[in-house]
């Protein structure tokens, strides 16, 4: 996927489990967001490479971020659509290129699995990702460029 060491992306398998579950862990700590510790995302990051429908890319070393994709058969198109679930880059690493190397690595194997498009999430506060994703061309509004802002809901069950 990239070549510099500091850079590289490839594909996790299960045996990334902990690494990753030590990553979103991070994420979720550093935003103060409910975790159920690492070890448990470990787990389920395992289950979940093995049902097939999601992918996560890790970046670095350590590795030191992670983009995590989650694919379904689209309605509208006989292809399939992309969600990026989480882009993660430990802080230390943020601003020297890993988010995006990430997530150029994202967008090429949504492409190479046939998903149509790709969507995501983020915070209004979130500027730095913001600004990364639109760099990237993706845009928050509908029939681009004037078009009503898109919302993004969500809800517990």
């Amino acid at each position: 996927m990239t070549s510099l060491p500091s850079l590289a992306v490839r594909r996790a398998t299960s045996a990334d489990a902990a690494d990753i579950g030590r990553l979103l862990h991070d994420f979720n700590t550093e935003y103060d967001d409910l975790t159920p510790g690492a070890q448990r995302l470990a787990e389920r990051i395992k289950t979940l490479l093995a049902g097939g429908d999601t992918a996560v890319l890790v970046g670095g070393a350590g590795p030191d971020g992670l983009a995590v994709l989650r694919f379904r058969p689209a309605i509208w198109a006989e292809a399939l659509e992309c969600y990026l679930a989480e882009l993660y880059v430990v802080p230390e690493r943020r601003g020297h290129g890993l988010g995006r190397a990430l997530m150029n690595a994202a967008l090429e194997l949504a492409r190479e699995k046939g998903a149509a498009w790709i969507d995501l999430g983020t915070s209004e506060a979130d500027v730095v990702a913001r600004k990364l994703y639109e760099s990237l061309g993706f845009s928050n509004r509908e029939g681009k460029p004037d078009g009503p802002i898109n919302y993004f809901y969500e809800r517990e069950l």
